[in-house]
């Protein structure tokens, strides 16, 4: 079910658990701000999650509230996950669900990267 991304963050969160080892993640990234793992329910060939570790809830209240190392090592972090599987030269699909329109299912910032084979343009409704 989507989420209102504008309420406070719940550190019972999926991604929160995971961030405490509390759940296990098949992790293909880590350092001290990000953590990337595959999608348990992926929607491309190739899906990872990227999270940063500090505890917010979209991209606006991250955006908003985060360091500028936090900002820059979660950006630098997803360009290094598509480095490290090879998709820059193919091309890959970066997602981040926010809200209840943009159908955010997880109150914890995270961004989707999709590939592994065309994935076909956007549509708008």
């Amino acid at each position: 079910m989507p989420i209102d991304a504008t309420q406070p963050y719940n550190d019972s969160n999926i991604f929160a658990r995971i961030l405490r080892g509390e759940l296990p993640a098949k992790t293909v990234y880590e350092d001290e701000f990000a953590l990337a793992f595959h999608d348990i329910n992926p929607q491309a060939p190739l899906h990872i999650l990227v999270i940063p570790k500090g505890a917010y809830v979209s991209w606006d209240d991250f955006s908003a509230r985060a360091s500028d190392a936090e900002i820059a090592g979660f950006v630098r972090a997803v360009g290094q996950v598509a480095r490290d599987h090879g998709l820059v030269a193919p091309g890959y699909r970066l997602l981040a669900n926010i809200g209840v329109d943009g159908h955010q299912e997880i109150p914890h910032l995270h961004a989707h990267i999709f590939a592994g084979h065309p994935l076909g343009p956007m549509l708008a409704r």
